[in-house]
Formats: structure tokens, C-alpha cells, sequence
């Protein structure tokens, strides 16, 4: 580890551990302020306390040591140890030797997790679960625990960009940082295919034996996009005794398509069956939670990457989050890539991040045809200012006549216009229980029949909100 750099970045490193760790500013002044970085040794972290009291580095080790492992590791996208010591104190040799053995083992699931073609970033811990997700999320992780014990195969389907391979490589990543010594493997049906074609193409008994070992003695197999193995009769003879015999020996394979094996027409019988023998789990398009929760990681990932390169961190508004949440709903890969892109156009045109700086950014993606898609929040705040009343009371308890209304309008309009789920909208109005959300629903579809002032002001509303033509269009 850099010590120069880490010596650069010590206040900020001390502050950011502050905040995230919600670190009370005596606690802060008392523990943290006066700490002054120590050698490093490898990736071994020595941190002075400005006391000879052993009560003190005591207490910090038990309290602070983690947190300050995190910051440290955060700020310098490498992981360390640390140990807490009274000036020209040196860390004893078991802690040194500690630290360096858990930084070979490291280094090894590295190379091992390079080899198996695993993604570093794509990890459990970065995996948002949502209702979309939730069976193959657990299901994964309960094969990473257990490799080859349930659910032999696993089966993901879904769509493009809903988080398939995210979860093939969080398996591999998972099983590699507990079970080292286990062989995995992460290919694509192309690159399988492509092997097969090859070792046939060279014509030698070598060549199809090197391919042979090379996928038959792995502990866990992972192969995405199985379905364009369908029909290519070389590739799917080799997969169909590849799976034979890994199966055979207990080992876990993990297989990915867009669809499930019921709907590959051309499938053969005796591939589908195998596909079925294990858990079938399917991965649906996030909704409007689970994308907003996507959207924040990602914003709290580039944040923290920010503060680790010592630039500041990007102000992007929950708004603005709702804005892309709301207009690209089917993949995550375009919801992230969104994100992506208001960013580097404020950068790039040096100009703060605001909604109107997001829709021009975003207008290639999201078209005038699809612009009139709204959020909750911007529903709430077009109904109070229809009837000019404060949100700040329309989400209170009260029950006057003038805050009831708009705040049925209110739950009627997300229901009809956005996904927002029931609890969500009880949140946002500042109710606990959603049944009064449907109440308020069954009330406003039932009065708009017959209250002409009502059935107005909604369409007033509709209209300021651009969802008027959007009607008469699907009509």
C-alpha cells in the first residue's frame, strides 16, 4: 500500500469514516482527530494513538478498528489490516505475519477468481434484491454456499440486462472467497462453442482432450446464454456429456437463457430434461422500488470511488433518480448506463445536475413519445398546486375537506400513471397502512363518474402533467 498517498488522504479518510459511520463529533474529537498514521508494512496498516494508556488502544482496536479498515481499504480500493500502537511502538510479529497471510490469500482468490473469467465487480454485495429477483437472488446464494448439494443445475432465466450474470458471478466470487482450493469456471455459450468448433477443426485427439479436461474437472460450472448452443449439433453432443459427467460427480452447474427451457422449441427432449432436474428461477424487469434502489447504489458506488481519487462527490437529486427510475423501467443495464450518462454531461459541459439538465442529457434515451411518464413526487406536487394547498399538509393527518381531496387525487393518479406500490404511496403521503390508499383509489374512480368539479380538476392535472396525449394515444 501507497503510504505516501495514504498520508495524503488521512483527514479525509478519518472524516469520511466520520460520516459513514455516524461518529459523534466528541466521539470524533475524543478517539479519532489526534490519530497519526504510523509505517506500512505491505498492507499492513500501523495507526499512533496519542497515549502510552493500553486502556486506550484497547478500546480503539475494539471500537474504531474496523471502521478505520473500511475507510482505509475504501480510499485505497485495496484491502488492508491495521493495528493500533503507541508511538515507536512496531506491531508485534504474529500481527505482521497475520497481515501478510491474509494478504497472499487474497492475492490468490484474485488470480484464481481472473482465471474463472469472474468479474470483480459483480458480487452479492453489489446485487440489488428486489420482488423481481428475490427467488433467484436467495437461490444463488444458497448454491454458493453449498456447491453441488441443491439445486444441481440452477437455471436463470430473463431478459437482457436483468442481472443474470451478475448472479453467475457473484456464485463464482462467493464460492472461491470460502472454498479456495475449489476449481470454478465462467464461460459464455459463444466461447464454449467457439472451443468446440476449434478442438474439432484441429483435427487431433490432443485437442479435444485438452477441451475435455478443461471443463470436466472443474468443481463449479457456469455457462452463460445456453440457449445459442441450441441447433449447433458439435457443441451440444460435447455440453450434453459435459454435464453428464459433472453432474454425475456431484459438481454444481449454473446455466443462464433468456427464456425457460419449456419455451426452446427446438430443445431436445433429453436437454430439457436435465435443464428441469435442478431450480428453474426466473428474474422479472425490476419495479419502480428496486430501480430507484439500483439507482442509489450506483450513485453511492461513484461516490465512494470519488472520494478515494479525492474529488468531490456528485450531488444527483432523488428527483432526478425518480426521473430515470420512472422512464426506463425493462433493463438495468440502460438504467445504469442513464446514470452514467447525466454525469458525464455535467462534467463534460462543466453544469450542475438539475432535472432539466438530466431530461436534455437523457432526450436520446428517453423519447418525447415516453416523456410523459411521471413520478409519484411530481404527481403529489402538480396535484397541491392544482389545489393550491401546502404537500406539507396534504401528507399530514389531517382530515379537513381541503386536504382529503387532493390527497386521494394524489393516490388515484400514482396507481393509474406510475408502479408504485401501495406502501409506497401510503409513505409518501404519511400513512401507515396501505388499505387507506385503496380506499382512497375505490373513492375518486367511483366520484369522477359523477362529480363534474372533480373529474376537472383531474383532468386539469393530467394535462399539466403531459398525460392527456399519452391517453389518447393507447386509445
Amino acid at each position: 500500500m501507497d503510504r505516501t498517498r495514504l498520508e495524503e488522504n488521512w483527514t479525509n479518510i478519518r472524516e469520511q469514516m466520520k460520516h459513514d459511520y455516524n461518529i459523534t463529533e466528541t466521539s470524533y474529537n475524543t478517539w479519532i482527530r489526534d490519530l497519526k498514521l504510523g509505517p506500512v508494512d505491505g498492507n499492513l496498516v500501523t495507526v499512533y494513538v496519542p497515549s502510552l494508556n493500553p486502556m486506550m488502544i484497547d478500546y480503539l482496536t475494539r471500537r474504531y478498528k474496523e471502521p478505520m479498515t473500511a475507510a482505509i481499504s475504501e480510499f485505497m480500493d485495496e484491502t488492508c489490516d491495521l493495528v493500533f500502537a503507541a508511538p515507536g511502538e512496531e506491531p508485534e510479529q504474529e500481527q505482521k505475519e497475520e497481515a501478510q497471510k491474509k494478504s497472499a490469500q487474497e492475492d490468490l482468490i484474485a488470480q484464481r477468481a481472473e482465471k474463472a473469467n469472474l468479474n470483480p465487480k459483480y458480487k452479492f454485495d453489489t446485487f440489488v434484491i428486489g420482488s423481481n429477483n428475490r427467488l433467484a437472488a436467495s437461490a444463488s446464494q444458497a448454491v454458493a454456499e453449498t456447491p453441488g448439494d441443491v439445486y444441481n443445475p440452477l437455471f436463470l432465466y430473463g431478459g437482457a440486462g436483468l442481472g443474470k450474470t451478475h448472479l453467475m458471478h457473484s456464485i463464482g466470487h462467493y464460492i472461491l472467497e470460502n472454498n479456495p482450493d475449489l476449481k470454478v469456471l465462467y464461460v459464455t455459450s459463444e466461447t464454449f462453442t467457439n472451443e468446440v468448433i476449434e478442438s474439432i477443426r484441429s483435427g487431433n485427439a490432443a485437442s479435444m482432450t485438452k477441451l475435455r479436461d478443461k471443463y470436466r474437472t472443474v468443481d463449479v460450472l457456469l455457462i452463460d446464454d445456453i440457449q445459442f448452443i441450441i441447433g449447433k449439433e458439435s457443441t451440444q453432443e460435447e455440453f450434453f456429456h459435459t454435464f453428464n459427467e459433472l453432474h454425475a460427480a456431484g459438481k454444481q452447474i449454473v446455466l443462464s437463457s433468456d427464456r425457460p427451457p419449456r419455451e426452446m422449441q427446438t430443445l431436445n427432449e433429453r436437454f430439457r430434461s436435465r435443464f428441469e432436474m435442478g431450480l428453474i428461477a426466473d428474474i422479472q424487469p425490476p419495479d419502480f422500488e428496486t430501480r430507484m434502489a439500483i439507482l442509489q447504489k450506483n450513485k453511492e458506488s461513484q461516490n465512494e470511488e470519488a472520494r478515494r481519487r479525492n474529488q468531490p462527490p456528485q450531488d444527483v437529486d432523488d428527483e432526478i433518480l425518480e426521473y430515470i427510475a420512472t422512464n426506463i423501467r425493462s433493463n438495468i443495464r440502460e438504467l445504469e448506463g442513464a446514470y452514467n450518462k447525466i454525469i458525464a454531461y455535467s462534467k463534460l459541459n462543466n453544469v450542475p445536475i438539475t432535472l432539466d439538465m438530466a431530461r436534455e442529457a437523457l432526450k436520446d434515451i428517453i423519447y418525447p413519445e415516453k416523456a410523459a411518464a411521471v413520478t409519484p413526487k411530481m404527481i403529489a406536487n402538480t396535484v397541491c398546486e392544482q389545489y393550491d394547498v401546502r404537500y406539507s399538509m396534504v401528507a399530514s393527518r389531517k382530515k379537513s375537506a381541503e386536504c382529503v381531496e387532493p390527497r386521494q387525487v394524489i393516490m388515484y393518479l400514482c396507481r393509474k400513471y406510475t408502479d408504485a406500490t401501495l406502501d409506497s404511496i401510503a409513505k409518501l403521503l404519511g400513512k401507515k397502512d396501505h388499505s387507506t390508499v385503496m380506499h382512497g383509489v375505490d373513492k375518486i374512480k367511483n366520484d369522477i363518474e359523477t362529480n363534474s368539479e372533480l373529474r376537472e380538476n383531474v383532468s386539469q392535472i393530467e394535462k399539466k402533467l403531459g398525460l392527456v396525449s399519452q391517453q389518447e394515444n393507447s386509445n
